[in-house]
């Protein structure tokens, strides 16, 4: 798996590649106006290792939280860990309260670094499970951190013992299905797929790696930071992604090559098209989680390749996506990765009509799983609960459910949340969000449950939460879903939110909307306009204007 790959391409951690380019004096970093080369990122890897190795108890794990948005900091804390044998735990800006001080408990951070902008966060908070463990708070802007560095410079490579399967980092899950959990990773999860993708790729010392999406989650690590170290290319980090800002960024930076997660393409691309869009460096953006239409309008304005890929935080399960695949689908799955029903037993085939239509979701969808095992996947930090039920029966279970055709195309059908129950009937929100999506006024869709509020109170009732470009009319709607031969009898939402910005739908840090936010919220609070159809009915009527 990672680390066979990482073997096979003669590199087995990120101290290798971090060393491999100790004398390199070509650019390595850039950031607003800043610039480093490679060799002084090594060099200031290897300053920040030993000033962090002498505040750090030896009894203890050497975990460093890591309270940032994307600055230099959080690159050379990372390489420091790498050259060092340490352990970044990425921390989520956007957690507050007693959610953070969790995440710095139960990941044993002995030290946190942050600056004026975060260090607020954490003030008044239970850092440790007792005092004698409280993680100490260290701003980067403070003279305590400037001191400590200064007195460690010139420091020489830290002799430590790093193999392919020393930890490296702490990355938690989004959280989209429940609380984050933290994943282990290993130097060769970040290391073999960061080889992999700068030889597939091409990614060579002529690149620049624009990296917008945050250090904290893995995306940003394996699909950005990872393939431009091992390629050699240069890493162009911007503190926070912006659609507005992501064109005149690519272009300043003479950026070739990026990379997403989750709604950034969508984003971009609601930004006013100008006739120059294409007159710009960049080659490719590689990522996952956009949709079909977001894939191909990017590729056409940027005059760019987009390769979209299935992935997640625990690298387990691999889903290619070919040219030659049906529309809809995810991808071709590799050997070993197979649809199971929660009992273990393979999924039926599925069965469309001449429509497309879906006939068997309870037969043909199920849960996409590694069969040969965990593969990538070094398992969560301190939670052995979570870790059991995503290996059983030494199979790695996903926890993202999926069906697929005769001929062994996957197709993606959501969360295992994401389930719907209408009338007996079980029903998956992503084919849903599909037929919405191919509606041109349809910028991004969210089908979710909500407890169904008839007197029997019996299974859910189906809302659609739409972003739409222009208004849509109730009549509109109606007519759009009678026309959709593949839409399931029971999938026609009794309630559709129609709202007019992409950021009126909650959202994780790396742009996943949260569906259990929405489902709280109920049927009909939260902003936008409200259509609303009889329960026996088809046709829609508006119940609420805009907020």
């Amino acid at each position: 798996m990672v680390e066979q790959r990482a073997q096979r391409a003669g590199v087995e951690t990120l101290r290798d590649l971090l060393l491999a380019r100790r004398d390199d004096p070509r650019p390595g970093l850039l950031f607003e106006d800043e610039q480093l080369t490679w060799a002084e990122v090594v060099a200031e890897g290897c300053d920040r290792a030993a000033a962090l190795r002498s505040v750090l108890d030896p009894d203890r794990p050497p975990h460093v939280g890591v309270l940032l948005e994307n600055t230099p900091d959080f690159l050379l804390t990372l390489g420091a860990a790498a050259l060092g044998g340490l352990v970044v735990v990425g921390l989520n800006p956007t957690r507050r309260g007693e959610a953070l001080a969790g995440d710095v408990r139960r990941t044993d951070c002995q030290v946190v670094l942050t600056d004026a902008a975060h260090v607020d966060l954490l003030a008044n908070l239970d850092h440790g499970h007792d005092e004698a463990a409280a993680a100490a708070v260290l701003p980067l802007d403070s003279p305590d951190w400037g001191g400590l560095l200064d007195a460690h410079r010139g420091a020489p490579v830290p002799e430590t013992d790093v193999d392919a399967d020393t930890l490296v980092m702490l990355i938690f899950t989004s959280g989209t299905s429940g609380d984050p959990k933290a994943v282990r990773v290993t130097q060769a999860k970040i290391a073999g797929p960061g080889t992999m993708l700068a030889e597939r790729f091409g990614l060579g010392p002529g690149d620049v790696a624009y990296l917008s999406m945050p250090l904290f989650h893995s995306n940003a690590v394996m699909a950005g930071w990872g393939p431009a170290l091992a390629g050699g290319a240069t890493v162009a980090l911007a503190r926070r992604f912006s659609a507005s800002g992501f064109l005149p960024d690519v272009r300043r930076f003479g950026a070739t090559y990026a990379n997403y997660v989750g709604k950034p393409l969508t984003y971009v691309l609601g930004t006013p098209e100008q006739p120059d869009d294409a007159d710009n460096p960049l080659r490719l953006v590689f990522g996952n989680e956009a949709n079909e239409r977001a894939i191909a309008e990017f590729g056409r304005r940027f005059g760019c390749t987009v390769v979209d890929s299935y992935s997640s935080t625990e690298n387990a399960v691999v889903v290619q996506r070919r040219p030659d695949m049906p529309a809809g689908a995810l991808g071709w799955p590799l050997p070993g990765v197979a649809v199971l029903h929660e009992d273990g037993s393979p999924v039926a085939d599925a069965v469309f009509d001449d429509d497309g239509r879906l006939l068997n979701a309870d037969e043909a969808v199920g849960q996409l799983v590694n069969t040969t095992g965990g593969g990538a996947f070094a398992g969560y930090y301190d939670d052995p609960e979570a870790e059991a039920e995503r290996m059983r029966g030494g199979m790695y279970w996903s926890g993202d459910l999926a069906y697929r055709d005769p001929d062994g195309w996957v197709y993606f059908a959501g969360r295992t949340a994401d389930w719907l129950r209408v009338d007996g009937e079980n029903l998956a929100a992503a084919p849903l969000e599909r037929i919405w999506l191919r509606h041109p006024a349809v910028e991004q869709a969210a089908v979710y449950a909500v407890a169904d509020p008839g007197p029997l109170g019996v299974g859910d009732q189906v809302v659609a939460a739409l972003v739409t470009s222009r208004p849509l009319s109730a009549d509109e709607v109606g007519s759009y879903l009678d026309a959709q031969g593949d839409l399931p009898t029971k999938g026609r939402p009794r309630w559709v939110r129609l709202l007019a910005d992409l950021d009126e739908l909650p959202r994780t840090a790396t742009t996943k909307v949260l569906k259990r936010d929405l489902a709280a919220q109920g049927p009909v609070a939260g902003r936008g306009r409200l259509l609303e159809r009889d329960e026996r009915g088809t046709t829609y009527a508006e119940v609420r204007g805009g907020a």
